[in-house]
C-alpha cells in the first residue's frame, strides 16, 4: 500500500506541476495534496512542523497567485476587459501549445483593452504587458513551490 501511495503522490504532484502552468488545474492544492499522500505512506516521514509550515507556504502562494495578477494589471492601467481578454486568449491558446497560451493571453489582454475598453494602442500594450508580468509571477511562484515539494519528496525517499 505504501508503494501505491508514493506512486499516487508523484502522479498528483505531476498534475500539480502541469496545473502551475495550465489554469484549468489547481496546481498548488494538488501539490499540497501530494505532500499529504506522501506523508501517509511510510516512505516520506514529514514532521508535523514541516507540514504546518508547508500549509502556510501553500496558502500564501495560492493567495498570491489569485491576487497578484489583478493587482499588477491595475497598476499597469488595465481593466476587466484585459482580464477577460487574457482568459479567453489563454483558453484559445491551449490549442497551440506550448507557446500559444502566452501569446493568446497577451493578445487577448491587448485586444480586450483596445476593443472593449476603447483604450489607445499604447495603453492597451501596457495592460497586456502587466497581464503577462502578473502571469509570470504567479506561475513562477507555483512552479517554485511544486519543484520544492518534488525535491523534498525525492530527498525523503532516498534517505
Amino acid at each position: 500500500m505504501d508503494l501505491f501511495l508514493i506512486i499516487l503522490a508523484f502522479i498528483i504532484l505531476l498534475l500539480g506541476l502541469i496545473g502551475s502552468i495550465v489554469p484549468a488545474l489547481p496546481g498548488v492544492p494538488l501539490a499540497y495534496l501530494s505532500l499529504w499522500i506522501g506523508r501517509w505512506s511510510g516512505y516520506t516521514p514529514f514532521s508535523d512542523n514541516f507540514m504546518l509550515i508547508m500549509t502556510g507556504v501553500c496558502l500564501v502562494v495560492f493567495l498570491a497567485d489569485y491576487f497578484l495578477p489583478p493587482l499588477i494589471l491595475k497598476r499597469a492601467g488595465g481593466s476587466s476587459a484585459a482580464t477577460w481578454g487574457s482568459i479567453i486568449g489563454m483558453i484559445l491558446g491551449l490549442f497551440f501549445l506550448p507557446i500559444g497560451m502566452l501569446f493568446g493571453m497577451i493578445l487577448g489582454a491587448f485586444l480586450g483593452e483596445l476593443w472593449y475598453a476603447k483604450k489607445s494602442g499604447g495603453a492597451a500594450l501596457k495592460a497586456a504587458v502587466g497581464t503577462f508580468i502578473g502571469f509570470l509571477l504567479g506561475t513562477g511562484l507555483k512552479l517554485l513551490l511544486c519543484f520544492y515539494i518534488l525535491y523534498r519528496m525525492v530527498v525523503a525517499l532516498t534517505a
